[in-house]
């Protein structure tokens, strides 16, 4: 057993246009004065970093781990979700979707997926850069539109959906095995991988890769209404990357797993600040620390009431709180009567035979 890395911090929700978030400098400064020891950093965001000079260049990485860490963290993954949505996007989110991606490129899907291609591509050679073995990514999504449909999908379809979905994704992982980084999908609703069951499903279609991993996130489990405690037992060699965030699940008489269209805050199922959901932390830091889990706890911050600044602050303690420092010993050792081989064979009856 290993005791988890952390607190860490998903930059992603708190980037924007004042100090100290405008810059890599000032948010790590900022994230390191609330108590984390780690930041995770999206890389469509060109104020925290330059992705063709990170992708390119040890000595921009060198700077970037040494800004970091003269304010007192460290980059704990990068994250390319933004542009692993758009390496697969049903038509029908095509106009909602090229809001991710520069203007150049708007109303050219095939350009678009290639921009992001690239761009996932670039975030695998910045991780290698800075010595990060694992990266983040959303999957993309093709059958989405389909996950409950009226009149009912035709035989094939979904097969197809996810034989292109692979077809995009194994010369990505191909590179990634390559440059020795693992690409950690996060399990999540919008993505084809949005289960274990629809992550299996890709798995046997890029032959078991072994640089498709997880991102374990279970407040997006919660809101399934899947068993986010036994997915750690199935997919414990999976599982490379753990965000913690929070959920609650409140079904009523109106409403419960689609929501009825209603707001964040009115709908049945929420996300919340950790510690203000239904999540068993507990549970899950117990799992991952026996299962040997050797990533970082990363707050992902995202909620329907808090402010996130106060989120961000109570999420480090909330880490700090969680993480187990694992022991060196047995508690009963205290008991041990230092017993040999020669001991087990009379404590058995069998004396001193060898058999």
């Amino acid at each position: 057993m290993r005791t988890l890395k952390g607190p860490g911090l998903f930059l992603a929700q708190f980037v924007g246009g004042k100090p100290p978030f405008d810059s890599f400098e000032g948010i790590t400064r900022w994230a390191a004065s609330c108590g984390y020891l780690g930041v995770q950093v999206p890389t469509g965001e060109a104020s925290l970093m330059d992705l063709d000079l990170a992708a390119g260049s040890k000595d921009y990485c060198d700077t970037l781990r040494g800004t970091a860490a003269a304010n007192g963290v460290e980059i704990t993954e990068l994250s390319a979700h933004i542009q692993g949505q758009l390496v697969a996007v049903h038509p029908a989110y095509d106009l909602a979707f090229d809001g991710f991606a520069p203007a150049s490129l708007h109303g050219d899907p095939a350009a678009r997926q290639a921009w992001a291609v690239d761009q996932v591509l670039k975030t695998i050679d910045a991780s290698a850069n800075l010595g990060i073995d694992r990266m983040a990514a959303f999957s993309g999504a093709l059958a989405w539109p389909y996950l409950y449909p009226w009149p009912q999908r035709p035989a094939g379809l979904v097969e197809a959906a996810f034989d292109e979905l692979a077809k995009r994704w194994r010369p990505i992982l191909d590179h990634a095995a390559e440059k020795g980084v693992k690409i950690c999908y996060e399990i999540h609703p919008g993505e084809d991988l949005h289960d274990g069951a629809s992550f299996e499903m890709f798995l046997d279609r890029v032959d078991q890769h072994p640089a498709a991993m997880m991102l374990y996130d279970p407040s997006h489990y919660v809101l399934q209404q899947l068993d986010y405690i036994a997915h750690l037992d199935i997919y414990a060699e999976r599982i490379d990357m753990f965000h913690v965030k929070d959920a609650e699940f409140r079904p009523d008489g109106r409403q419960g797993v689609y929501g009825g269209f209603q707001s964040w805050v009115d709908r049945a199922g929420r996300f919340r600040s950790p510690g203000d959901g239904q999540v068993d932390f507990k549970a899950i830091f117990a799992k991952l620390t026996a299962m040997d889990f050797d990533g970082w706890a990363v707050v992902e911050w995202e909620c329907a009431l808090k402010h996130p600044e106060d989120g961000a602050r109570e999420g480090a303690q909330f880490v700090k709180d969680h993480i187990i420092r694992v022991t060196e010993h047995a508690f009963d050792d205290f008991a041990s009567a230092g017993t040999d081989q020669a001991a087990n064979l009379r404590m058995l009856g069998l004396g001193s035979r060898a058999s």
